[in-house]
């Protein structure tokens, strides 16, 4: 390799160091708790509990990202993940309706809860603190009237099944029940299929401009995507093989990927929280992309409202209390900045992780739950810190 090379290898790691350093902390945190536990973390089935346990964290993250990407700010989620459980629970139990209705019909009312808490940011200029913390309240508050005070449950199988079924093994006969075939087989799909994807997309930067990554780095972070995927599958599937909410967390990470990554609309949300003036300037209607962020947050902590429902099989009235913290500092220790403009999808999910193996690491050995909170707190801190370095460095 070249010196040039090396020092383009060089330069792009740094500029890039808080993408690439979160992914280092996973390993490192993953790595620390593996040998603390004794090695119960990558057991199969901590390792299932642990995805089952932070989906609905992390469904919620993505939608918090475009939401901060955008120079704004969601209290409201963990308020209306709360309500919409209880919606559920009413409509199913009380109502005797089914599944199939119950879970569209939730998701288009948190979507409406977005977009009217988005009207006052995006067209009142009211600050997004204050809509959603008057939404926090409001929502705490109406959970707590359809529920009458009390738990309501449990949910039939199929409304479980959203949280807590997994993927049939439709290989089955082929090895022996303990092992699940199929999951297996979908991720070295995945494995072989992101690289594939990758040189498209490279191919695709380089006909209008030279490419930033180096072949090395995209070769290197490909190998150790798809050798994690390929181990995370395996262990999976000599369990039970992969949990439905695994399959619904990755098609919204792709699709949310693809829309921030390559489509108009997300370098516009981008632009959006990078300048408001100078993208109003632009042509953008800024207002109804904030509005658009907000509508989407909302279906998103409605999606994860059902599944937070789903996995403790009843509606209660403290349900998704303070859910809004978890989510987001996820969001900040994934490399969003705080001024906005900044932030992946994947960094998203990552922080996600990072608090959520965090948790589950600490409760295994015994962390209790005042200390849980204080390193927790910490570890937001200095990322945002972190943020702010780097920022003034520039």
């Amino acid at each position: 390799m070249s010196d040039t090379e090396n020092k383009s290898i060089g330069y792009y790691l740094r500029t890039h160091i808080r993408e690439y350093g979160m992914v280092v902390a996973l390993v490192a945190i993953l790595a620390f708790f593996q040998v603390v536990t004794d090695g119960i973390m990558l057991k199969p089935v901590n390792l299932t509990n642990l995805f089952l346990q932070n989906s609905y964290i992390i469904i919620m993250a993505v939608g918090m990202l475009l939401v901060i990407v955008g120079g704004n700010i969601d209290l409201s989620v963990g308020s209306v993940v709360g309500f919409i459980g209880a919606l559920a629970a009413v409509m199913i139990v009380h109502w005797d309706l089914p599944t199939v209705f119950v879970v569209p019909a939730c998701l288009v009312v948190g979507a409406i809860i977005g977009a009217a808490q988005g009207y006052w940011v995006a067209y009142w200029r009211i600050p997004s603190f204050i809509v959603t913390l008057a939404g926090m309240l409001v929502f705490k508050g109406l959970t707590l009237a359809l529920l009458g005070g009390a738990s309501v449950g449990p949910f039939p199988s199929e409304f479980q099944a959203m949280s807590s079924g997994f993927l049939p093994d439709f290989f089955g006969g082929l090895i022996d029940g303990r092992f699940n075939v199929f999951s297996m087989t979908l991720g070295v799909a995945l494995t072989a299929l992101l690289p594939i994807l990758g040189m498209r997309s490279r191919a695709k930067q380089a006909k209008f401009a030279a490419v930033d990554e180096p072949l090395a780095v995209f070769v290197t972070q490909h190998a150790v995507a798809g050798l994690a995927i390929l181990f995370v599958t395996y262990l999976l599937s000599t369990y039970r093989g992969l949990p439905n909410i695994l399959i619904i967390m990755a098609v919204l990470i792709a699709i949310f990927t693809f829309v921030t990554n390559s489509t108009t609309l997300g370098r516009r949300i981008y632009a959006l929280g990078g300048n408001e003036k100078a993208a109003k300037l632009s042509g953008i209607n800024t207002k109804r992309l904030t509005f658009f962020t907000f509508a989407n947050m909302g279906m998103l902590a409605a999606l994860a409202g059902l599944v937070f429902a789903a996995r403790l099989n009843t509606a209660t009235p403290k349900a998704g209390l303070a859910f809004e913290l978890d989510v987001i500092a996820a969001v900040f220790i994934g490399g969003a900045s705080m001024s906005g403009g900044v932030g992946k999808v994947i960094g998203a999910v990552v922080g996600a992780l990072i608090m959520g193996v965090m948790n589950n690491g600490m409760s295994i050995v015994g962390v209790g739950i005042d200390w849980q909170q204080v390193i927790k707190g910490l570890v937001l801190l200095a990322a945002v810190i972190f943020d702010v370095y780097n920022k003034n460095k520039a």
